[in-house]
């Protein structure tokens, strides 16, 4: 009786490679991206530049409020897109609401939305704000005759705070009723959107 060896007790198995799952780098839409992140900070420092040193204190304030709820707003929209359930946007698209098919491309393309909304725009308004501030610290320290380094740093720090826990509450808010969100958003946003 031949004895079998090793190898012939334990043939090798074929074994499949695993197919790789990497993505090719989108490089037209980093290329997107980077053009409208200049182009929009362009705008935004154009019009905090020209408003804010010339405004008094009440505006210069209103104006800064308006680029921290513009920047916690699109953090919202950003983090529902990746969370919200399409298969709602399914039946209200079948039925012809306004927005649903708008929704529908937000949410298939997820992490360009959410990229969009958090890094460029969130971002940008994060960075006016704090310059914003500083134009602000200037104003208040030469009408009240208040120390400039003090009144940066508390301005400074108030723009960080109203930031941080606006979009710590945002944040919240997105997970929870990421549906009526989008579904607000892109009915605005469909009135502006050609039909195809």
């Amino acid at each position: 009786m031949k004895i079998k060896s090793y190898k012939e007790k334990y043939p090798k198995r074929n074994k499949k490679k695993p197919v790789s799952s990497k993505k090719k780098t989108d490089y037209s839409w980093i290329i997107i991206v980077t053009l409208s992140a200049f182009l929009i900070s362009l705008v935004f420092s154009f019009l905090s530049e020209v408003t804010i040193p010339n405004a008094n204190s009440i505006i210069a304030t209103s104006i800064i409020i308006l680029f921290i709820g513009i920047g916690i707003i699109f953090d919202m929209i950003g983090i529902s897109v990746t969370v919200a359930d399409i298969k709602t946007f399914n039946s209200m698209a079948t039925k012809k609401i306004k927005g649903a098919r708008l929704a529908i491309r937000l949410i298939h393309n997820a992490s360009k939305t959410s990229s969009f909304c958090n890094d460029v725009i969130g971002d940008i308004c994060g960075i006016i704000s704090g310059s914003a501030g500083v134009a602000l610290a200037s104003i208040l320290s030469k009408s009240l005759e208040w120390n400039l380094f003090v009144t940066t740093l508390l301005i400074t720090a108030i723009i960080a705070a109203l930031t941080i826990g606006g979009k710590a509450l945002g944040k919240s808010t997105a997970m929870n009723q990421s549906t009526y969100i989008i579904y607000r958003f892109c009915k605005v946003t469909s009135i502006f959107c050609k039909k195809k």
